[in-house]
C-alpha cells in the first residue's frame, strides 16, 4: 500500500510539472505578455514541487524542482532552435504604407480650420480635406480656429494659428 501511495504521489508530481511546463511554453511562445497560461503554468510547477516536498520528502522535492526547471529550459531551447515554431509563427511582411495622399492636395500657405483641438496634434480641414495637423510651436490650438499651413511633413501638416 505504501508503494502504491508513493507511485501515486510521484505520478501527481510528474503530471502537475509536465502540464505546468506545457502551459509555460504556451505562454512564452504563443501568448506574449502575462496571461492565464503563464500564471497557471507557474502555479502548477510550484504546486508540483511543493507537493513533492510535502508528500515525498525534501530529496524528492529538490529533484522535482531541479528537474522541472531543467525540462522547462531544455524544451525552451529546443523550441527556439527547432523549425516547428516557424510553422506557427507570423510570416506576414507588412509592405503597405500609410495613405498620405491627402497631403498632396495641400500647399504651404493654404488656410483652413481646426476641426478638433490641436494638443499639439489634431484634425484640421484645409481645401475641403481633413488631415492631421500639428501646431508648429507645440502650443494648443482650440477647435474652430483659423489656421495656416507652415510646412508639410510625411504624415501631417505643421500649422500656426492665424491671428
Amino acid at each position: 500500500s505504501t508503494y502504491n501511495n508513493m507511485t501515486l504521489n510521484i505520478t501527481i508530481v510528474i503530471v502537475l510539472a509536465v502540464i505546468g511546463i506545457i502551459f509555460m511554453l504556451i505562454e512564452i511562445f504563443l501568448l506574449p505578455g502575462i496571461s492565464i497560461a503563464g500564471i497557471t503554468g507557474g502555479a502548477l510547477i510550484v504546486g508540483a514541487v511543493v507537493y513533492a516536498y510535502m508528500f515525498l520528502g525534501s530529496t524528492a522535492g529538490t529533484i522535482a524542482l531541479i528537474s522541472s526547471l531543467a525540462v522547462l529550459a531544455i524544451s525552451f531551447i529546443w523550441l527556439v532552435k527547432s523549425r516547428s515554431l516557424q510553422k506557427i509563427g507570423l510570416k506576414t511582411n507588412i509592405e503597405d504604407s500609410v495613405d498620405n495622399s491627402d497631403l498632396l492636395k495641400i500647399n504651404v500657405g493654404d488656410k483652413g480650420v481646426s476641426i478638433s483641438r490641436l494638443n499639439p496634434i489634431g484634425k484640421i480641414m484645409v481645401n475641403n480635406t481633413i488631415i492631421e495637423g500639428k501646431s508648429i510651436d507645440g502650443s494648443f490650438i482650440d477647435e474652430d480656429i483659423e489656421i495656416e499651413v507652415v510646412k508639410i511633413e510625411t504624415y501631417n501638416a505643421l500649422v500656426k494659428e492665424v491671428k
